[in-house]
């Protein structure tokens, strides 16, 4: 199970470039805005979702300032109807909790029932995600995280988020 010390020594293994900063234990997009984080505009919003028979589930990344709007969601990649999993799901699926949520949380996904799905404005952009817990936020290349994803087995789609 990755936890936030592997998600570094993974990270260092792979030599990838990063920065991490350390800050008080965040929820929401509006807590973490709220303290003096560098590079705020870079956070991605991470949202558990899973379709309404309870099959399959997707971790979607979003750029932090933006929202989604669920059907239109499940209708591009496609999926059924879409809501959000419960935390119970997300335990059991990824081994994190509520807060913690990021992409890299699909590498504990052992049942390989869980897709990652990525906004296409991240390309090209450095993203700030979560090491596993939500007291830091690592700045690194979305390439990179999507790499080590794919590298992993994980399914990906790239999506238009709107």
């Amino acid at each position: 199970m990755l936890n936030k010390q592997g998600f570094y020594d993974l990270l260092d293994r792979n030599n990838i470039v990063y920065e991490s900063v350390e800050h008080p234990a965040v929820y929401t997009m509006e807590e973490i805005f709220s303290y003096q984080i560098p590079h705020t505009e870079h956070i991605v919003k991470n949202l558990f979702l899973r379709d309404d028979k309870k099959r399959n589930y997707y971790l979607v990344a979003i750029a932090g300032t933006k929202s989604v709007d669920l059907r239109s969601l499940s209708e591009k990649i496609p999926s059924r109807k879409l809501s959000f999993a419960s935390e119970k799901d997300l335990l059991e699926c990824l081994g994190l909790e509520k807060g913690h949520v990021n992409p890299m949380g699909v590498l504990n996904n052992t049942q390989q029932n869980v897709t990652v799905v990525f906004d296409k404005d991240l390309v090209g952009q450095k993203i700030g995600i979560h090491p596993m817990e939500n007291t830091a936020t690592v700045f690194l290349e979305f390439e990179d995280v999507k790499e080590l994803i794919l590298a992993q087995g994980s399914s990906v789609v790239m999506c238009a988020v709107e």
